[in-house]
């Protein structure tokens, strides 16, 4: 959904769409506090979708971890 939200932001009120509106309605709430704290670059590169989605898939790894060494 992230990757969809930024692709997004690359064409004119695709975003204003109700797709994107619903869209934003779910990804929002994850990237507000990257956003809060990663300033964008030259003031228009926003890295903080990147920085989220790292975390993210930092904490599907480690729930992965967790679970192999339960199961195992």
């Amino acid at each position: 959904m992230i990757i969809i939200y930024i692709l997004l932001s690359w064409l004119p009120s695709a975003r204003e769409s109700s797709f994107g509106q619903i869209l934003a309605r779910l990804v929002e709430p994850y990237l507000a506090p990257f956003r809060r704290f990663i300033p964008p670059i030259m003031g228009a590169i926003d890295i903080s979708p990147i920085v989220a989605l790292f975390v993210l898939r930092l904490a599907f790894s480690g729930l992965i971890f967790l679970i192999q060494s339960i199961v195992y």
